[in-house]
């Protein structure tokens, strides 16, 4: 498969773990991203790589979708208005949760049964 640029970018890696890049293909996809090395305390070296970026492209049906992601310790995280996403939660929900935690004395699930 031949894929022709347009435009192409890039820097890096440089030392201190961070890059760039961006580029524009002939078919129409674009993309950048920058990533770098930022303080984790859920790694063993007190590392971890976070990356922000996004793409485009144009699907068979004609639109151009477009999506903006951050990949960290949490995961890849891409958001674009084609993207499902979760309802939100109903209040009567969210009051109850915060009922729940200011009042942790009556949580008696593990209480001795009289």
């Amino acid at each position: 498969m031949f894929f022709n640029f347009l435009e192409e970018e890039g820097d890096g890696p440089n030392p201190d773990g961070s890059y760039s890049f961006s580029y524009e293909g002939g078919n129409g996809v674009k993309a950048e991203e920058a990533g770098s090395l930022v303080q984790s305390a859920n790694s063993e070296s007190g590392q971890a790589m976070s990356v922000k970026g996004s793409f485009s492209y144009t699907g068979e049906d004609g639109v151009v979708y477009n999506i903006v992601y951050v990949a960290d310790e949490n995961g890849f995280q891409p958001q674009g208005a084609h993207i499902p996403t979760s309802p939100p939660i109903p209040e009567e929900i969210l009051k109850s949760l915060e009922y729940i935690a200011a009042h942790p004395e009556e949580n008696n699930i593990d209480a001795p049964k009289q």
